[in-house]
C-alpha cells in the first residue's frame, strides 16, 4: 500500500521546464600546411644571425664613433690649452715688444712639425706662421672672427683647400689694455686620427666578423639541440597518426622537450588502449547482437514452418523470441544513450522527484524477475520520510535497473541482492550489493570507463556503467563502484537534496 501511494504522489508532483543542453558544434578540421623541411631551422639561424649583426654594427659603429670623438675633443682641448697659453704668454710683455716675443714662440716652438701656429692681426691677417710664409694673407676660419669679438678662445674645424685633409683649429685673441691687438691660431690635420679610426674600425670589424661566427656556431648548436628533438617528435606523431598507435619515444632529457615525449608517449598509449578498446567493442557488440538474433531468427522460422505444434511448445518459444527482443532493445538503448553522450545531445528532464517512490518502481520491477531466477532481492526501506530532490525520473529510472541489471550478471551467484537507501547530510545514499565474486582490485579504477569490460565473461557491451555515471554526474551527484568487506560487489548512488525554492 505504501508503494502504492508513493507512485501515485510521484504523478502529482510540480514540473519544472525542461531543460536542454545545446548539442556540441563539430568543427571541421583543418589539414595542415606542409613546409619544406629545414625552412624552420634556416629561419631560425637567419634571424639570429641578423639580430647578431645590428648588435655588432651597432657596437662597432658606437665605439668608432665614441674613439673618434674622443681623439678630437682631446686635440681641440689641447689646442685651445696651447693657443691660451701662447696668448697669455704675450701679455706679460709689453704691446711694442708683442710681435718680437711671438716671432720668437713661433720659432721655437716644439710642435711645429704637426701644429700650425699662426700669428694674425686684429683684423684677421697673418702676420707669421710656423708651416709656411703665408704673410699678408687672410685667414676666414670662423674661430679666429668668433675670437677677435667675444676676446675668448674659440675652435672650429674644416677642410683644408689646399690638401683636402681635415683640420680642427683653436684662435686665442691677445688683448692689451682691454684691446685686441692681435690672435694666436694653432691648427693641425686630423689625418692621423683618421688613420688610426680606419685601424680601429678594423680592428673592431674584424672582431665583430669573429663573434658573428662564434654566434652562428653557437646558435646553429644550439638550433639543432632544439629541433632535432622536435623532429623526432613530429615523425612520432606522423606515425601515430598513420595507424602505429602504442610506439614509444626514447625520453633523453627532463627538461620541457623531455615533457612533450612523455606527453607523446602517454598519447600513444591512450590511444592503443582507446584502439583495443573499441576493438573489443565492436567485436562484444557483434557477439551481443547476434546471440538474441540467431535465437530470435530460429524459433521464428520454427514457428513459422509450422514445425512446432504443442501449445506448451509455442508459448515457449514466443517466450524467448519476446525476451531476446527486449534484450536487443535495451542494448540498442545503451548504445543510443551513449552516442547522445559522444555527440552532445544528453538532455535531461528535471523535475522534482520523490526518489523513493523511483527506486521502488525499480525494485518492484525486478523482484519478480529475480524470483524466477532463484535470485532473493532484499530492499530495506528508509524510514525517515525523504525531502524532494531535483533529477530526471526516466534517467535516474535507467540508473537503477542498470545497476540491479549488473548486479544479477556479474553477482547472481551469491543468490542475494540488496538494496538500501537513506540520509547522508545533504544527500541520499542509494546502495545496491550483490554476493558474487566481486571486481579484481586492479580494474576497479577503470570500471566506470567506456568500453571497459574487465575480465568479466558476463554479456555486455562495457558502456552501461558510463552511461549511469554520467547521468549521475548531471545531477551533480556521484556514482562509485566498490568491493564490499564481507565479499561482493556494492554500487552507491549519492544524490543531492533538492533546496527549498529552488
Amino acid at each position: 500500500m505504501e508503494q502504492e501511494s508513493r507512485r501515485r504522489r510521484k504523478k502529482n508532483l510540480p514540473i519544472t521546464p525542461k531543460r536542454e543542453e545545446k548539442p556540441k558544434e563539430d568543427k571541421p578540421a583543418e589539414a595542415p600546411e606542409r613546409r619544406p623541411r629545414g625552412r624552420l631551422r634556416r629561419r631560425w639561424l637567419l634571424n639570429t644571425l641578423a639580430v647578431t649583426l645590428v648588435v655588432v654594427a651597432s657596437a662597432v659603429s658606437a665605439f668608432s664613433l665614441a674613439m673618434y670623438s674622443y681623439y678630437t675633443s682631446t686635440i681641440v682641448a689641447s689646442l685651445e690649452s696651447k693657443a691660451q697659453t701662447a696668448a697669455g704668454v704675450f701679455r706679460n710683455y709689453t704691446e711694442n715688444t708683442y710681435l718680437y716675443t711671438a716671432r720668437q714662440f713661433v720659432n721655437q716652438f716644439e710642435e711645429k712639425t704637426s701644429i700650425e701656429v699662426q700669428i694674425l692681426t686684429a683684423s684677421g691677417r697673418v702676420l707669421m706662421s710656423s708651416m709656411m710664409d703665408i704673410s699678408g694673407a687672410s685667414v676666414s676660419s670662423p674661430d679666429v672672427a668668433e675670437a677677435i669679438s667675444t676676446k675668448r678662445v674659440r675652435t672650429s674645424g674644416g677642410m683644408d683647400p689646399d690638401t683636402g685633409d681635415s683640420l680642427v683649429s683653436a684662435s686665442a685673441p691677445v688683448i692689451y689694455n682691454g684691446s685686441v691687438v692681435g690672435v694666436v691660431r694653432m691648427a693641425t690635420s686630423l689625418r692621423k686620427v683618421q688613420s688610426q679610426m680606419l685601424r680601429i674600425v678594423a680592428v673592431t670589424s674584424a672582431i665583430g666578423l669573429f663573434i658573428l661566427v662564434v654566434m652562428g656556431m653557437i646558435a646553429s648548436y644550439f638550433i639543432r639541440s632544439v629541433l632535432d628533438p622536435v623532429i623526432r617528435v613530429t615523425e612520432t606523431a606522423k606515425r601515430i597518426a598513420a595507424g602505429s598507435y602504442g610506439v614509444q619515444m626514447e625520453k633523453k632529457s627532463d627538461d620541457e622537450m623531455g615533457e612533450l615525449v612523455d606527453s607523446i608517449n602517454d598519447m600513444s598509449m591512450k590511444i592503443d588502449q582507446a584502439e583495443r578498446t573499441q576493438s573489443e567493442f565492436i567485436s562484444s557488440v557483434s557477439h551481443e547482437l547476434r546471440t538474441p538474433l540467431t535465437a530470435i531468427n530460429g524459433w521464428a522460422e520454427t514457428l513459422y514452418n509450422g514445425e512446432v505444434r504443442d501449445a506448451e511448445d509455442v508459448k515457449k518459444g514466443m517466450g524467448i523470441i519476446v525476451s531476446e527482443a527486449q534484450r536487443l532493445t535495451r542494448m540498442v538503448e545503451e548504445l543510443l544513450e551513449f552516442s547522445r553522450m559522444e555527440t552532445g545531445r544528453f538532455n535531461l528532464s528535471v523535475e522534482p522527484i520523490d526518489i523513493l517512490a523511483e527506486l521502488e518502481d525499480a525494485v518492484y520491477t525486478y523482484r519478480e524477475f529475480f524470483r524466477r531466477k532463484g535470485l532473493e532481492l532484499d530492499y530495506t526501506e528508509c524510514e525517515e520520510e525523504l525531502p524532494l530532490i531535483n533529477g530526471d525520473p526516466e534517467r535516474l529510472r535507467q540508473v537503477f535497473c542498470n545497476l540491479l541489471d549488473n548486479a544479477d550478471k556479474h553477482g547472481g551467484a551469491g543468490g542475494r541482492v540488496e538494496v538500501s537507501v537513506g540520509r547522508e547530510e545533504d544527500q541520499v545514499a542509494i546502495r545496491i550489493r550483490d554476493y558474487g565474486p566481486g571486481v579484481p582490485q586492479e580494474e576497479l579504477p577503470f570500471i566506470k570507463y567506456k568500453f571497459y569490460k574487465g575480465s568479466s565473461k558476463a554479456r555486455g557491451s562495457g558502456i552501461g556503467l558510463a552511461v549511469c555515471d554520467e547521468i549521475v554526474n548531471s545531477h551533480g551527484g556521484a556514482l562509485d563502484i566498490g568491493n564490499a568487506a564481507s565479499g561482493g560487489c556494492v554500487a552507491t548512488i549519492r544524490l543531492p537534496i533538492r533546496v527549498e525554492g529552488a
